[in-house]
Formats: C-alpha cells, structure tokens, sequence
C-alpha cells in the first residue's frame, strides 16, 4: 500500500526519516518528497512548511503524483484541554477550521458554504491507533483539533476556540489536509504530540518541546504503519 506521512516541519519528520534510514528524494510543486518501503508499504514522506495552503498543496501532490491511498499527519500542537499536558499524545476525532468567518452571511465560525465546520478522521485508522496505544503502554486522547493560520498564545483567544469548537488542542494544518483527504475520498489519521498549553507561554513551551514531542508522535506513527493491513 503507498502511504503517505506528512509533518509541517522539518523537526517533525527528522525523526521518521531517521528510523527508515534509507530513502530517494524528488522535487516537485517547490517542496521535496522522500520515498522509501517500511513495514511492506511504499512510504512518501514530506513536510509541508507551516500553514493551511502549503499543507494542503502537499496532501494534494501525495495524492495526485505520488498515488498515496492514505494520509498520516504527524506534529506537535498546543493543548487546549486541562487533561493535555505536554509530551501527552491526541488524535483528531474530528478537525475544524477556527479562523474561518462568514458569520456576517448567518453562518456558523468555521464553516464554508458547501462544506461542513467538522471532517472526521477515518474510523478505522483511529481504531488501530487506539490498539497501537494499548500495545505500547502510551495514553492516547482523542479529540477535535482546530486548526488556523495563527499561533495561538493568547489564553483568550483558546478559551474562545474551546467554547465555540469543543475543542482540545490547536494547530495550523490538520483541517486543510482533512479537507483534502474529504475532497479526494482518500482516509486520513492525524496525531499531535502536545508541545505548549496556548496559555501566554506557548512560544517559550514550543520552542522547548518541539523535538521532543515531534519524535513522541513520529514513533507512534510508524507503528501504525507497520500495523496497516496487517
């Protein structure tokens, strides 16, 4: 099966690049693709650079170029929920996009005419994560993830996030790559390692734990490859 990981950073896919050890690389749509076999399935691994538009040209690319039957979102996050702490791994549940705003036309934050507030991530991947979870003594919380073209530091701004969305952990990419995946009927898993609590300390927390959050949620990605279809 070719299956695609995707991070937004370098950071957050170093640690995956490390664990297959070899791979070839190509150019295409101004970023690099890194292709390689782990665990019996045909791997192409890239990270998008930050943001809602360059994640979605990369889940797009992997679909469209390189045939990638399904998507695995691999990063780091800032917690929302006091359950998160940092290090703590969750799952998207469902994504939404909490920048959106077309409230002014009657509609609900979040949603764009034709689409919906919330995708939900593919039952099934979510189903061995949890197994995997179990396998690896690893608490695993599963939850919405919104996602913005903002890093949210402000405890304001989080706390109004939670209220309107429900939602237990923010980042900048997961909602336009579901949305992709949605687009493409291609199923799509995404995992974030909590890096910072968004609460005034975000950037210090996040510049902290960056590496080592991103190799907490790169590990658990790779075994779940080595699961799939197996």
């Amino acid at each position: 099966m070719k299956l695609a990981l995707i991070g937004a950073m370098r950071e957050e896919i170093d640690p995956i690049l490390e664990a297959v050890n070899e791979y070839t690389t190509s150019e295409y749509a101004g970023n690099t693709f890194y292709e390689c076999q782990y665990g019996g399935h045909e791997l192409v691994i890239a990270y998008s650079k930050i943001g809602k538009v360059f994640s979605a040209i990369t889940a797009s690319v992997m679909i469209e170029r390189y045939k990638a039957q399904k998507i695995l979102f691999s990063g780091v996050a800032g917690g929302i929920s006091k359950d998160l702490k940092i290090g703590d791994l969750v799952m998207a549940s469902a994504l939404c996009q909490h920048d959106v705003d077309i409230t002014a036309f009657g509609h609900p934050y979040g949603f764009i005419p034709e689409g919906s507030v919330m995708i939900e991530a593919d039952s099934d991947l979510r189903s061995l994560a949890a197994e995997v979870a179990v396998d690896m003594g690893i608490e695993l919380y599963e939850g919405i993830i919104a996602t913005g073209d903002q890093f949210v530091a402000s405890a304001e701004r989080k706390e109004w996030i939670e209220k309107t969305f429900n939602a237990d952990a923010l980042e900048m990419e997961g909602a336009s790559v579901a949305c992709v995946c949605q687009n493409f009927n291609v199923p799509f898993f995404v995992l974030r390692a909590i890096s910072d609590a968004a609460d005034g300390e975000a950037g210090m927390d996040f510049d902290t734990f960056l590496k080592s959050s991103a190799s907490v949620s790169a590990k658990f990605i790779l075994e779940m490859v080595a699961r799939i279809g197996h």
